[in-house]
Parts: C-alpha cells; structure tokens; sequence
C-alpha cells in the first residue's frame, strides 16, 4: 500500500511538472539563443534550468509556469555566462528557422535573408537586458505581467525598459541601414570612375 501510495504521488508530481515546464522547453530555449548568441550553450542553459526547475519544483506555488520556467532559463543563462568564455557570435541562419511551406522568387528570399541578418546585428549590439525584453515581447509573445514575473521586476520597470529597448533596436536598425547605404554609394563611386 504505502509503495502504491509513492508512486502515485510521483507520477502526480511528474505530471504536474510535464504541464507546467515541458510545454515551454522551446521557448526556454529560444530565450537562451538570444541572450547567449551560442546554440550549443542555449541547449545546455535550457538542460540545466530543467534540471533546476525539477528540483525546486515544490516550490512552484502556481501561476504563469512559463513565467516560472523562463526566470530560471534566464537566471541560468546570467551564471553561465559568468563562467564561460564566448566564442565568435553565429550568425542567424534564416534556412534553419524558416518554415518550408512558402515557396518564394529569389529577390524575395534575399530581401528576408538581408532583414534577418540586420535584425540579428541590431539585437546582438544592446545590451543584455534591452535584448531579453525584446525576445521576451516580440518574439515570446510575453504579457507584459508575465515579463515582470519572468525578469524579477516590476511591471512599469518592464514597459520604460521596453520602450527604451524598442528605441535602441530602431537606432541601430537605422545605423546599420545608413552604413548600407553609405557602402553601396561608395561602390557606385568606384565603379563610375574611368
């Protein structure tokens, strides 16, 4: 009886862990590419955080699970990148993370290629915390409440932050736009010389 008793209080908590954390192991995941710029890391960040998660899973008290879950990925990722080294940032690899079902002419598919790569440099020059209010928004679909329960702060701090984030991706969307154009009008000199 009492053996019976375990194990059903186990797959209790089991299961309570697989609806509150496992549904959001991508997005955790996701979260630890942007702020780590290193898929390799990313998955041993969101590997780690599980692990984590699935310890102190008794302290989980309710509420927003993903909220919960990405606080610890993004906690994880703040002690890993204390004690690990960055190598070269890749590069968002636009194949990769497209979906295959759209079929589209080649000025298209390097117009996309272009903006991805554009946005990628713009987000990979602000600093650490412009850059995971903007993953958490834009590209996690994250409340605004649930941001300030994910980051530990308070929900005005989370949208000044954000617009002020917001600023500084436009900023260096517009400075990396005037360099292009800068480049192509230097190379239309050149060419236009005799």
């Amino acid at each position: 009886m009492n053996s019976g008793a375990l194990s059903s209080a186990s797959t209790t908590v089991s299961g309570s862990f697989d609806d509150v954390v496992v549904p959001h192991l991508g997005a955790g995941y996701r979260l630890a590419c942007w702020l780590l710029r290193n898929e390799d890391d990313a998955e041993d960040v969101v590997q780690e955080a599980s692990l984590r998660a699935f310890r102190y899973f008794r302290t989980f008290t309710g509420g927003n699970g993903r909220a919960w879950f990405l606080r610890i990925v993004r906690n994880t990722c703040c002690s890993w990148r204390g004690r690990r080294v960055h190598s070269d940032m890749d590069m968002f690899d636009e194949e990769q993370h497209s979906s295959e079902d759209t079929v589209c002419d080649p000025e298209t598919l390097l117009v996309r290629r272009a903006t991805a790569a554009a946005l990628d440099e713009a987000l990979g020059h602000l600093p650490t915390r412009f850059r995971e209010l903007i993953v958490l928004r834009e590209m996690e679909g994250l409340t605004y409440r649930e941001m300030a329960d994910a980051m530990g702060i308070p929900m005005g701090t989370v949208m000044s932050g954000l617009s002020r984030a917001r600023w500084a991706l436009r900023s260096a969307l517009d400075q990396h736009i005037a360099l292009d154009q800068r480049t192509v009008l230097d190379q239309r000199t050149v060419l236009d010389k005799p």
